[in-house]
C-alpha cells in the first residue's frame, strides 16, 4: 500500500506520526475484517448437507458481529484523523491472502476451511493488538476486545472439528482446501 501523507490532526497524546502508524495498523485490519465478514456470508450461502440449518445459523451472528468491528475499527482509522479505506478494490489491492477457495460444499468442509480463515485472522489481528500496545491503549483495547469474539467464533467452529479425544480433524492442515479435504476424511472416514 502507498504512504498516505500525515493526518492533519490526530487523538490528543499521539504524534500525527503515531496516529498515521496505528491508522495504517488498522487498516490491515479492515481489510481482513471486511473480508472475514464476506467469507463468513458466502459459507452461509454455500454450505450444503447434514447439519446444514445448525452452520448456516450459526454464522448469521458472526457476520453481525464481525460487521460490528469493520465499523467500529474504520471510526477509530477517522478519529485518528486518517480516512478509513473500505472499497473492494482496495481491500483487493491491498490484502495478502489469497480469495477464500471453496464454492458449494458440504458443511464439515466449509468448517474445515473457515478453521483456517479463522487461524489467519486471529493470529494477524494478535499480532496488530501487540504492534498497538504500547503506543495506543484505546486502539489496542479495540483489537483485543475484537480478539475475544474472534476467539469465541474460532471456538464455535472448532467443535465440530474436535473429536472426543480433544483432536482436531484439520490439525495438520495448512490451507484451506487442505483442511477441507482433512475434515471431511475424518467426517466420512474415506480418503
Amino acid at each position: 500500500m502507498a504512504a498516505r501523507p500525515l493526518p492533519k490532526y490526530t487523538v490528543p497524546s499521539l504524534t500525527p506520526e503515531e496516529g498515521a502508524k496505528v491508522a495504517g495498523i488498522l487498516q490491515e485490519r479492515l481489510h481482513a475484517l471486511n473480508d472475514l465478514q464476506l467469507t463468513l456470508k458466502h459459507i452461509h450461502w454455500n454450505v450444503v448437507g447434514p447439519h446444514f440449518i445448525a452452520v448456516h445459523e450459526m454464522l448469521d451472528p458472526q457476520v453481525d458481529a464481525v460487521r460490528a468491528m469493520v465499523d467500529a475499527t474504520a471510526e477509530r482509522i477517522a478519529t485518528l484523523g486518517v480516512s478509513p479505506q473500505g472499497t473492494p478494490g482496495a481491500l483487493v489491492a491491498a490484502r495478502s491472502w489469497e480469495d477464500y477457495s471453496l464454492g458449494r460444499a458440504s458443511t464439515i468442509a466449509h468448517l474445515g476451511a473457515l478453521d483456517e480463515v479463522y487461524v489467519g485472522v486471529i493470529t494477524a489481528h494478535r499480532e496488530a493488538a501487540t504492534a498497538t500496545e504500547e503506543l495506543d491503549d484505546v486502539t489496542n483495547d479495540l483489537l483485543v476486545g475484537h480478539l475475544h469474539e474472534l476467539e469465541l467464533f474460532h471456538w464455535f467452529v472448532r467443535a465440530h472439528l474436535e473429536s472426543t479425544r480433544g483432536d482436531l480433524s484439520t490439525e495438520g492442515a495448512s490451507t484451506e482446501k487442505g483442511a477441507a479435504r482433512k475434515a471431511e476424511e475424518a467426517a466420512t472416514g474415506q480418503p
